[in-house]
């Protein structure tokens, strides 16, 4: 896992989530303090995100970005990042129990397995 992703997730701002797949694509938005971050995957509370978890369906390939100003980037201050992978939802099980305790609001989670991390500024 790439430290200064790390370091971009420890900032609030936004992640967007984007299937890739869609025409035209659908696109959500949470907050980076939401997202937990393991060695392989991204786990998202969700209680909206239907048109993403209608679409995997077909094909459950997630673009997921994030950056953040208050890291240094390629070029400067800021740096953003683009996490390719695949998603599922999941309504059960240890990471749903922990996440539902942190966010009680959510009726699902949004387990993303990482195949790509690259850093975009």
């Amino acid at each position: 896992m790439d430290q200064k992703f790390l370091d971009v997730m420890k900032h609030e701002g936004p992640v967007t989530i984007v299937t890739i797949n869609a025409q035209p694509a659908h696109v959500v938005n949470t907050w980076a303090s939401y997202v937990k971050v393991t060695d392989h995957q991204l786990l998202i509370p969700a209680a909206g995100m239907h048109s993403i978890e209608q679409d995997f369906a077909a094909d459950n390939h997630v673009t997921v970005a994030v950056g953040s100003k208050e890291v240094e980037g390629t070029v400067g201050p800021g740096a953003g990042f683009h996490v390719h992978g695949t998603g599922q939802f999941i309504k059960s099980g240890t990471e749903f129990d922990e996440m539902k305790q942190k966010f009680p609001w959510i009726t699902r989670v949004l387990e993303i397995n990482i195949d790509q991390i690259e850093q975009r500024i």
